[in-house]
C-alpha cells in the first residue's frame, strides 16, 4: 500500500493571487465575487491536476483567521505596515471558505495562529507518522520546512516543484539555515526589523561563515570581525536580530483541531459544488458539470468543452531547419487553420523588428521559429536558425494561403509586423475581438486574463523571461529554449481560446457583430496604423514654445493672486492656498488629509464670483489645460514621429472602450479638445503630403439621430428628415422660444438625457437648482415620451439579462447593475442607458471603415487613404486631383453604412471639410 501523501494548500496566498489576477466581478446577487471566482478556478485546476498525477491521499486548505497572533504580543509592530485588505475583498472571505467546503475539502484556520504555523504543525505531525508532505505555495517562510526529504513545495504560479536545491539557489543556504538568513535580512512586508544594510547575499555569507544568528552576533562583537558599517549595524541591532529570529521561526506545536485522519481526500461530490456554483451564477464552471445556470456575470459557457490537457512547455518544438518548418506548414494546410503569433524587439509594431514566429496546430502542438536571435554586440553567439529569407518566404505562402485560417490574439499587431516584411495575413480570426464581442464589460481581454478566466492557466510572464530594470534584455537575446517556452505558449493559448470562442459566438448570438463589424475591421486598422499621418514638427515646436510662455505668464498671475509662490501642480499646496490662506468655503479632504482640488472642485470655486478663490481657481484650470496639452501633444507628438516614415502612427484598440468605440494610444488622439481654439491649433500640425489635402468626414449628431430611431420619437425623426436644427426644436419644445441661451440649454439637455444624467448632474451643467433640473427632465420626457420609454425598457432589460445590445447585436455587460452599493448601481444604470446608442454609432462607423477602401478603389481613387478615426470622424489624405470624387464616395459610404443589415428611419448626416491640415478641414 502506498504511503500517505498530505497536500497543504496555502489558501491565503491563493486568495490574494485570485483577487489581483481578475477584475472586479459581481454575482447575480450584486455581491463582489472576483476573488471568489478566481480562487474557485485555481482550486479546481489544482484538484484536477493532482488527480491526474495520482497525487495526494490527504488534503486541506489552510487560511489566516485573524490579524493578531502570538507574534504581535512578542513585537507590536509585526505586520503593522500592511494595509487593510481591499474593501471589496473583505465580504468575499466567507464566500471563499464556502468555496473550499464546496469541494468537500477541510478549511482550517485557528485564532491566534498564522496559516504558516498551522502548515508547519500539520507537516511535523504528518512526518511523525511517516507521511510525505507537499506544501502548495511559494512562500519563502514555508521553505524552512523542507529540511526533511519527505517535504517539498508546489509552486502553482510557475507550475514547478521546489526542493531544498531551490532554497540554496535563491538564498544561498539550505532550508535548515533559511530562518537565520531571513532574520538578518528582515522583511519590510511583515515589518520584521532584521539588521539594516544586510541583504540576502550578505546574510547568506554571514550564516555560512558563522553558523547561525547568535554565531554572527558573537563574531561581530569580537575583535577579529572586520571593522566597518556592517559590524556597527550588527552590534547596534543585535537585539532586533534576535527578535527577528523568533518572528520568522514557524511554530510547529499548534494543537490540531482537525486530526490528520479527517483530511483524507475522497473526491469532489458534485451536489455541494453545483449548489455553490449555481448560487453565484458561475456559468463557465457549471459548464464543467454539464449544466448551466441563469444570469451569470462571468463569461458564459453555453457550449460544453472537453478539458484540454495542461500546457506542457517541454512539448513545444524549436524549429531551426527548413525541413521542420515545411512539416509544420504542411500540417497547417492539411487541417486548414493555424494559430500564429510574432515576437519582436519592441511593443511599437511600426518600429519593431521581427524576432520570431510561433505556430500552434492544437493543444500542446506548438512551435517557435526563431528568426533574429543573437546578442547585441559583435562577439555575441548567434544560435542556429533558418536563414531569414527562406523562413519568411515559406511563412508568406502560409499567411497568404486563402485555404488556411490564421488565428491570432490582437492580430492587428502581427499584421503590421508581418506587413513590414511583405507578408499579408488572410483569412483570419482574432481571439481578442471574439472575447470582446462575447464578454464586453465582464473582464479584460488580454491573453493572460483570458487564460486565467477560461483555461485556469497562468501564462509565463514576459518579465520573467527578459528580466526587468537594468538587467532587462531584448527578446532577441533570450536563449532559444526559454524563448520557445514563452512564444509557443502564446500560440497554444490562442488556439485553446479560439476553440472555445468560435463555438460560443453562434450559440450566444454574437456572430453577427463579429462577422459584420469587428473581424473585417482588424486588417483595416492595421493598414491605417502602418500608414500613419504626417505631422509638422516645426509647428509643434512653435506651439510648445508659445504654450510655455502662456504657462509661465499664468504662473506669475497665480502666484500674485496667492500672495506667494507655490507648486501649482501640487494638490496639497494648492488646497492649502485656497482653503487655508484664502478661506474658500466648502473644502473637502480625502483620506490622506489633503484637500480635493480636482476639476469639479475648481469649477465650483471659479463659478462663485463672490469667492476669494474664484479667479485663482479659473487660472489654475487654464494652467492645467495648457500644461496637459503641451506635455501630451505639442511636446510628446514630436517624439512620436517615426524616423523611418516621418509620420505619427497611433495605435488603435478594438477592445479599449466598453461600448465598442475605438480608442487610441501613443499618441491618444481622442482627447484633443474638439471645439477650442487650442485644439484647432494642435490639429493644424497634422498635415497632408505635398500635392495632397486632408479631408475630414464627420457624422452629424449621430447619437441623437440613433436615439430618434431607437426610441421611436416622431418629432425628432421628422426634424432630422427635414434637416432642421434639432437643438432649436428642443428649445422650442421645452422653453417655448429659441434664443441663444435656450438653444445652448437644449443642446446640453439633448445629450445629457441620453447619458442618463441625474437631476443633480443636470443642475450642475446648467447652473440651476436640482428641483429646476428635475422639472426640466420631466418636461423633456413629457414632450418626447419615446425617450422616457426607451430608458425604462433599456434598464428593465439590462437588469433581467445583465447586458444591453446595439442594433447590430453587440452586447455590453453591466456586472454592477444590481449592486447593493448605490453609486455603483447608478453608475451602471447611466452607462447602460447610453450603451445601445453609443455602441450602434460605433458599429456604424466601423462598417463605414470596412467598406471604405473597396469603395475608393472601385471608384479608381487609388491615392486616397484613410488615416484616422476619432470619435464620429474619419480623416483621409487625398491627392488634389481626387478631392471632389473622394468627397462623393466617402459621404455615400458613411451615410449608407448601416444598410442593409439595419434600415434606419432617420438619415445619417455627414459633414465633410477639406484643407491643408486637419484643423483647416473643420
Amino acid at each position: 500500500m502506498a504511503a500517505n501523501h498530505l497536500y497543504l494548500v496555502d489558501g491565503s496566498g491563493y486568495i490574494f493571487r485570485a483577487y489581483h489576477r481578475l477584475p472586479p466581478l459581481t454575482n447575480k446577487h450584486g455581491e463582489p465575487v472576483g476573488a471568489v471566482y478566481g480562487y474557485t478556478t485555481m482550486l479546481w485546476k489544482l484538484a484536477d491536476e493532482l488527480h491526474r498525477a495520482d497525487g495526494p491521499t490527504h488534503m486541506a486548505v489552510i487560511l489566516d483567521k485573524s490579524s493578531s497572533t502570538f507574534r504581535n504580543a512578542m513585537y507590536d509592530q509585526y505586520k503593522a505596515h500592511r494595509p487593510p485588505p481591499p474593501e471589496d475583498l473583505v465580504p468575499q472571505f466567507p464566500m471563499i471558505r464556502d468555496a473550499t467546503r464546496a469541494f468537500s475539502l477541510p478549511c482550517i484556520e485557528e485564532e491566534g495562529w498564522e496559516a504558516d504555523d498551522l502548515i508547519a504543525s500539520y507537516t511535523r505531525a504528518a512526518l511523525a507518522q511517516g507521511w510525505s508532505v507537499t506544501i502548495v505555495s511559494s512562500d519563502k517562510d514555508l521553505m524552512q520546512l523542507m529540511t526533511d526529504p519527505s517535504v517539498d513545495m508546489l509552486d502553482t504560479m510557475n507550475n514547478r516543484r521546489l526542493g531544498p536545491e531551490a532554497v540554496v539557489e535563491k538564498f544561498g543556504v539550505g532550508p535548515d539555515k533559511l530562518g537565520d538568513v531571513l532574520a538578518l535580512m528582515g522583511d519590510s512586508v511583515d515589518n520584521v526589523p532584521g539588521v539594516p544594510g544586510v541583504g540576502p547575499k550578505t546574510a547568506a555569507k554571514l550564516i555560512l561563515e558563522h553558523g547561525d544568528v547568535e554565531g554572527v552576533l558573537a563574531a561581530a562583537a569580537s575583535d577579529t570581525f572586520k571593522k566597518g558599517k556592517l559590524r556597527d549595524n550588527l552590534i547596534e541591532h543585535a537585539e532586533a536580530a534576535r527578535l527577528s529570529r523568533k518572528l520568522v521561526e514557524l511554530a510547529c506545536d499548534v494543537p490540531l483541531e482537525h486530526p490528520l485522519d479527517e483530511l483524507v481526500l475522497q473526491g469532489i461530490p458534485e451536489a455541494p459544488l453545483r449548489a455553490f456554483l449555481e448560487h453565484h451564477g458561475f456559468k463557465t464552471l457549471l459548464g464543467r458539470l454539464g449544466q448551466v445556470a441563469d444570469a451569470p456575470v462571468e463569461a458564459p459557457a453555453s457550449v460544453p468543452f472537453a478539458e484540454d490537457p495542461p500546457c506542457d512547455h517541454d512539448s513545444y518544438e524549436t524549429v531551426t531547419t527548413v525541413d521542420s518548418l515545411d512539416r509544420w506548414i504542411a500540417e497547417a494546410r492539411a487541417q486548414g487553420f493555424v494559430a500564429i503569433d510574432t515576437e519582436t524587439t519592441g511593443t511599437d509594431a511600426t518600429r519593431a523588428d521581427l524576432v520570431g514566429v510561433s505556430l500552434a496546430l492544437g493543444a500542446n502542438r506548438a512551435c517557435y521559429v526563431p528568426l533574429g536571435h543573437g546578442g547585441s554586440d559583435l562577439l555575441s553567439e548567434v544560435p542556429v536558425q533558418i536563414a531569414r529569407e527562406d523562413a519568411l518566404a515559406r511563412l508568406k505562402d502560409l499567411c497568404e494561403d486563402p485555404a488556411v485560417l490564421k488565428i491570432g490574439h490582437n492580430l492587428k499587431f502581427d499584421m503590421i509586423v508581418l506587413g513590414e516584411c511583405g507578408i499579408a495575413v488572410a483569412p483570419h480570426d482574432d481571439t481578442i475581438v471574439m472575447s470582446f464581442d462575447l464578454d464586453a464589460g465582464l473582464h479584460g481581454h488580454g491573453m493572460d486574463e483570458l487564460a486565467a478566466t477560461h483555461l485556469s492557466h497562468s501564462c509565463i510572464a514576459y518579465k520573467d523571461v527578459v528580466g526587468t530594470g537594468k538587467s532587462q534584455r531584448g527578446f532577441h537575446e533570450i536563449d532559444l529554449k526559454s524563448a520557445t517556452r514563452y512564444a509557443a505558449e502564446d500560440a497554444d493559448v490562442t488556439y485553446r481560446l479560439w476553440k472555445r470562442f468560435k463555438a460560443r459566438l453562434p450559440a450566444e448570438g454574437s456572430t453577427r457583430v463579429y462577422e459584420m463589424v469587428d473581424r473585417p475591421l482588424v486588417p483595416v486598422i492595421a493598414q491605417m496604423e502602418r500608414h500613419g499621418i504626417k505631422v509638422d514638427r516645426e509647428r509643434l515646436s512653435g506651439l510648445s514654445a508659445e504654450f510655455s510662455g502662456q504657462i509661465a505668464g499664468l504662473e506669475t498671475v497665480i502666484h500674485g493672486l496667492a500672495g506667494a509662490p507655490f507648486t501649482i501642480g501640487s494638490p496639497k499646496q494648492l488646497g492649502d492656498i485656497l482653503f487655508e490662506r484664502m478661506g474658500v468655503k466648502g473644502g473637502r479632504k480625502g483620506k490622506s488629509g489633503v484637500y480635493s482640488t480636482d476639476v469639479t472642485e475648481l469649477e465650483r470655486i471659479a463659478a462663485d464670483k463672490d469667492s476669494a478663490g474664484a479667479e485663482i481657481a479659473a487660472r489654475v484650470l487654464d494652467w492645467r489645460q495648457l500644461t496637459k496639452l503641451k506635455n501630451t501633444y505639442t511636446d510628446a507628438l514630436q517624439n512620436e514621429i517615426n524616423p523611418k516614415t516621418g509620420r505619427v502612427h497611433t495605435s488603435y484598440s478594438l477592445t479599449g472602450a466598453q461600448t465598442g468605440r475605438l480608442s487610441s494610444t501613443e499618441p491618444n488622439l481622442q482627447n484633443i479638445p474638439i471645439r477650442t481654439e487650442i485644439g484647432r491649433q494642435i490639429r493644424d500640425a497634422f498635415i497632408a503630403e505635398p500635392g495632397h489635402v486632408i479631408l475630414a468626414a464627420d457624422y452629424s449628431q449621430i447619437e441623437l439621430r440613433l436615439a430618434a430611431h431607437m426610441a421611436d420619437v416622431p418629432q425628432l425623426r421628422e426634424a432630422f428628415a427635414r434637416g432642421d436644427d434639432i437643438h432649436s426644436l428642443t428649445a422650442q419644445e421645452l422653453f417655448g422660444e429659441v434664443t441663444r441661451d435656450t438653444r445652448a440649454s437644449a443642446k446640453t439637455i439633448n445629450f445629457a438625457i441620453l447619458y442618463g444624467i441625474s437631476r443633480w448632474g443636470l443642475a450642475g451643467r446648467l447652473d440651476i437648482t436640482a428641483d429646476e433640473a428635475q422639472a426640466m427632465i420631466d418636461r423633456y420626457f413629457e414632450r418626447f415620451p419615446g425617450i422616457n420609454r426607451y430608458i425604462a425598457e433599456t434598464l428593465t432589460q439590462v437588469r433581467e439579462r445583465g447586458f444591453t445590445q446595439t442594433l447590430f447585436g453587440r452586447k455590453t455587460h453591466f456586472a454592477r447593475i444590481k449592486s447593493k452599493v448605490q453609486h455603483e448601481r447608478q453608475g451602471a444604470e447611466r452607462a447602460a442607458i447610453n450603451a445601445p446608442i453609443q455602441g450602434t454609432s460605433a458599429d456604424i462607423i466601423k462598417r463605414a471603415m470596412v467598406r471604405m477602401t473597396p469603395a475608393l478603389r472601385e471608384a479608381g481613387l487609388e491615392g486616397t487613404r484613410m488615416l484616422l478615426q476619432v470619435h464620429d470622424e474619419l480623416v483621409f489624405e487625398v491627392p488634389d486631383a481626387e478631392v471632389e470624387r473622394a468627397r462623393e464616395v466617402i459621404g455615400h459610404v458613411m451615410a449608407t453604412a448601416a444598410e442593409p443589415a439595419v434600415k434606419l428611419t432617420v438619415p445619417l448626416g455627414v459633414e465633410i471639410g477639406v484643407g491643408a491640415s486637419w484643423g483647416a478641414a473643420h
